[in-house]
């Protein structure tokens, strides 16, 4: 084996897993940093550990395939706390951090704390490396570990500081780089064909059967797999956040997001199934509304790759361990066409109806301050065919999951699944994976504000990206729990959620980006032109209604 440093055996294996940015925080690993310069990697060096683990959780899913972030020891504990959406989401992360030289633990070393336990609570492997010797070993491991079933980060943590005792150093090394995991899955597994059998039969024999589809559905990449097997069985399909842009807004058999940031139709039709076809979805808290949707002793399918998820919240009648991409092509090749269920479906169809006559008069609304139900309907039209929407979250998520239509099959959608804030520098992350595609950012100027330095990041390194901030200079989303404390609106209460009225466009040209201010919802069309062709990063900021608050999420009485 060829003696060679630490430093560029990290970036060669890096660039053979097929990464093409890294997003750091100095000073980390600069001799790996300068090997990867030579092989055309891009380094986006930003203003925070937490937006460089966030651009790399939404390069990641963008890419579906493994993600770098890496941070100095001191600021190792930051970039584990900005893994967390990168975990919650399932995104294949690599993290990689320095830690203080091993004769220097337990010995109050400046700056330095345990970094082992921050990082255990949102990896699936992380490993220690002494020295070059090792590293080989454990970044292959890492990149096994992110991608192979339930993707999620990993994390390597290399000795010294800036992780110089094991880059700056010379051994003999060699690359190690299985391609098989350099996207996800690596493998596709497929469910045992006696409960393929079993599930359709349960499935042909409901009368009111739901399929809830959740981000496995957009990991695996089954989106014509789920269209045609419900199509094939004539069942309505419920889509996750996570799985927005996995089933036609415009289809039959759409009935939209439940759980909290949800549809009321959509909970709903939940309520009213005989049997819910979970397919790639955890039936976690948000999605089901905490348990409550669908009710507890209503049947269920669950399809997972991961089998520990098969029966977590509800009891599965039949569960389904295999690849959703996979495992719903042998569903369509086994099943037989199903009844119409044609009163189901128009149960269906009345629910969803229902909703939008309910919400029309603040979705077609003329006035100003604008709705942001008006600015998401101005949004659904005019979005790019192949445009990545990235929500952040709170209202956001709300406004964007449950009224705003993604209404081409080229369009994707990323949702936030934790930290406000995430949505700015995520969509920087999903440009540099997908540059040729327009990407917009959807957050509010409650979000905007934790990592707004982030502009001056995506003017720098060119990473042209379209933020629209509903700024309604507010957190509104908690004004009613604030008022229900102290009883009654005041000035003491409007400190607590609040802001002064900010011009994020004038911020945003002080940055280098464009930025554009809108008032009426017949500008946002020429603006988002406008934006999409600018060779700059844009920021539209949109001045809305802080008396536009989304009503809580329908649940069962």
């Amino acid at each position: 084996m060829p003696k060679m440093t630490g430093g560029k055996l990290l970036a060669d294996t890096v660039h053979g897993y097929g990464i093409s940015h890294v997003f750091f925080m100095p000073y980390i690993a600069p001799r790996a940093l300068m090997e990867m310069e030579k092989l055309g990697i891009k380094r986006v060096q930003t203003h925070g550990e937490k937006a460089a683990a966030y651009m790399a959780d939404a390069y990641a899913r963008v890419k579906r395939g493994p993600s770098l972030c890496m941070a100095q020891s001191v600021g190792a504990v930051n970039l584990a706390a900005g893994l967390q959406d990168a975990w919650l989401s399932c995104s294949p992360v690599v993290a990689i951090t320095g830690r203080e030289l091993q004769g220097h633990q337990l010995r109050h070393a400046y700056q330095e704390v345990d970094h082992m336990a921050p990082f255990s609570a949102v990896t699936k492997y992380s490993a220690y490396v002494a020295g070059p010797e090792d590293l080989a070993q454990h970044m292959r491991q890492a990149f096994r570990a992110a991608v192979s079933g339930t993707p999620g980060p990993a994390h390597v943590e290399l000795q010294g500081i800036d992780g110089g005792s094991v880059v700056n150093e010379a051994a003999d090394l060699s690359v190690v780089v299985e391609s098989a995991f350099a996207g996800a899955p690596p493998f596709r597994p497929v469910a045992d064909q006696g409960s393929i059998d079993a599930a359709l039969a349960l499935l042909t024999g409901a009368r009111r059967p739901v399929i809830v589809a959740g981000g496995g559905v957009t990991a695996s990449d089954a989106r014509d797999e789920l269209l045609t097997l419900a199509e094939k069985l004539s069942i309505p399909v419920a889509t996750s956040l996570n799985a927005k842009a996995m089933f036609p807004a415009d289809h039959a058999l759409a009935v939209g997001v439940p759980g909290s940031y949800s549809r009321a139709c959509a909970n709903q039709i939940l309520c009213q199934a005989d049997l819910v076809f979970f397919i790639g979805s955890h039936s976690g808290g948000q999605v089901t509304n905490h348990y409550s949707i669908p009710p507890t002793g209503t049947r269920v399918i669950q399809l997972d790759i991961n089998p520990e998820e098969i029966g977590r919240n509800y009891p599965a009648a039949v569960g389904l361990h295999g690849d959703v991409r996979a495992t719903l092509r042998q569903m369509i090749a086994s099943a037989d066409e199903a009844p119409a269920r044609q009163d189901w479906i128009d149960t269906v169809g009345t629910l969803a109806a229902e909703w939008k006559a309910d919400v029309s008069r603040h979705v077609n609304a003329d006035t100003l301050p604008m709705r942001p139900e008006r600015l998401c309907r101005e949004l659904s039209q005019h979005l790019p065919a192949d445009a990545i929407l990235v929500s952040d979250t709170g209202h956001a998520g709300i406004w964007t999951g449950a009224y705003l239509d993604l209404r081409h099959p080229g369009q994707s959608y990323l949702r936030c699944s934790g930290s406000l804030g995430w949505g700015l520098p995520a969509a920087m992350g999903a440009k540099c994976a997908a540059p040729n595609r327009p990407v917009l950012c959807f957050t509010g100027d409650g979000g905007i504000w934790y990592h707004i330095a982030e502009l001056e990041t995506a003017a720098r390194c060119g990473i042209n990206t379209v933020t629209v901030v509903n700024n309604n200079h507010s957190l509104n989303q908690e004004q009613g729990g604030v008022e229900a404390i102290y009883g009654e609106r005041s000035a003491g209460s409007d400190e607590l959620w609040l802001f002064q009225d900010t011009d994020f466009a004038a911020i945003a040209e002080s940055f280098g980006c464009l930025g554009m201010t809108v008032r009426e919802p017949d500008e946002i069309a020429g603006a988002l032109e406008r934006a999409f062709a600018a060779d700059a990063p844009v920021v539209i900021d949109v001045k809305t209604d802080v008396a536009g608050i989304a009503p809580p999420a329908w649940r069962p009485l």
